[in-house]
C-alpha cells in the first residue's frame, strides 16, 4: 500500500513536469486569463502604433492637483503626463478619439485639446488605487470600479471650456481620427430654411460634444454605451418636449434603473439656447428619417 503510494505521488509529479514543458514554450501566447497582464494603452496617430505600459508611463508622470475633478466630484491628486507626451503635434490634427474600456467614445477636436484647458493623461498607481466610481459595484475579480488605469483630466477646464463628457476616463486607446461629420454624413442636418439650418448645426454641435460619446444618430457615431437617437424612433417623437428636457437635465427624475449610466446636463454644460438647437436638431433628424 505504501508503495503504491509513492509511485502515484511519483507518477503525478512527473505529469506536471510534462505538461510544463509542454506549456512554457507557449506561454507567451496564452489568452489574458491565463496571465497577470499589466494595463496598456495604445496610441495610433500618424499611420504608427504606439503601446505605452502602464509602468511606462508613471515613470515619466508629475504629480498635479484639481481642485475639482469632474469623475470624482472633488478635489484630487494624480500621477500624470502632459498628453504632448503621447501625441506631440496637437496642433496640426483635426480629431482626437478616446476610447473606454464600457464603450464611452469621446471626439474632441485637436484644437481644443491644444488650447487653454491643459489635458494631461492620470495614470493609476497600483500601489495606491483611487476610489470607487461606483462603491456598489465590482469587477468580476471582485475589485472597485475605479476611474483608472487611465483618465483624461484637465489642469485649467474653465479657461478650455471644457464639459464632463470630455473627461473620459477608464481609456483604453487613442487615435487620431477624421471628424465625425466627416466619417457619418447621416448624422448631418439638411433641407432646411438657412435660418433653422443654422441652429440645427449649433444643435448637432452640442450633440457632438455631449452626446456622441455614447449615442449614435441613424447608425452614425463610434460609442456604444447608449442607444441610436434616431433610430428607430427618435426621443422627440414619443416624449413630451417638458419630460425630454427633463430627462437631459436630471435622467433619474425621469426614469431610472440600476444599470442607468446617463449623467445629467446642467445649465453650465448645456445652455437653455443649447438645448433648444439641440432639440431642433433632433427634431430634424426625425423629419429626415420619415
Amino acid at each position: 500500500m505504501q508503495i503504491n503510494r509513492v509511485c502515484n505521488r511519483v507518477g503525478r509529479g512527473i505529469f506536471r513536469l510534462f505538461v510544463w514543458v509542454l506549456i512554457l514554450p507557449f506561454w507567451g501566447q496564452l489568452p489574458a486569463t491565463a496571465q497577470v497582464q499589466e494595463p496598456s494603452l495604445e496610441v495610433q496617430a500618424n499611420g504608427q502604433i504606439a503601446v505605452w505600459t502602464r509602468s511606462a508611463l508613471l515613470q515619466k508622470a508629475v504629480s498635479i492637483k484639481l481642485e475639482k475633478d469632474t469623475a470624482y466630484q472633488r478635489p484630487m491628486v494624480f500621477r500624470a503626463v502632459p498628453l504632448t507626451l503621447l501625441l506631440p503635434e496637437l496642433k496640426g490634427v483635426e480629431t482626437v478619439q478616446f476610447v473606454a474600456l464600457d464603450g464611452f467614445v469621446a471626439n474632441i477636436s485637436g484644437a481644443v485639446l491644444a488650447g487653454k484647458g491643459k489635458p494631461y493623461l492620470a495614470i493609476e498607481d497600483p500601489a495606491e488605487v483611487w476610489p470607487s466610481l461606483k462603491p456598489e459595484q465590482t469587477t468580476a475579480n471582485a475589485k472597485p470600479i475605479t476611474a483608472g488605469p487611465f483618465y483624461l483630466v484637465w489642469l485649467d477646464p474653465k479657461a478650455g471650456e471644457i464639459v464632463s463628457e470630455q473627461w473620459p476616463y477608464q481609456v483604453a486607446q487613442i487615435k487620431v481620427v477624421l471628424p465625425l461629420t466627416a466619417r457619418f454624413p447621416q448624422i448631418l442636418p439638411k433641407s432646411m430654411l438657412a435660418s433653422q439650418q443654422n441652429q440645427a448645426i449649433r444643435g448637432l454641435d452640442v450633440f457632438l460634444k455631449n452626446c456622441a460619446v455614447c449615442h449614435t444618430v441613424n447608425g452614425g457615431g463610434d460609442a456604444a454605451l447608449g442607444p441610436d437617437l434616431n433610430l428607430p424612433v427618435n426621443p422627440t417623437e414619443y416624449f413630451q418636449l417638458k419630460y425630454l428636457r427633463q430627462l437631459i437635465r436630471q435622467p433619474s427624475s425621469v426614469r431610472t434603473w440600476k444599470q442607468s449610466a446617463m449623467p445629467g446636463f446642467d445649465q453650465e454644460s448645456i445652455s437653455e439656447r443649447d438645448m433648444d438647437n439641440l432639440i431642433l436638431y433632433l427634431k430634424q433628424m426625425a423629419k429626415q428619417r420619415q
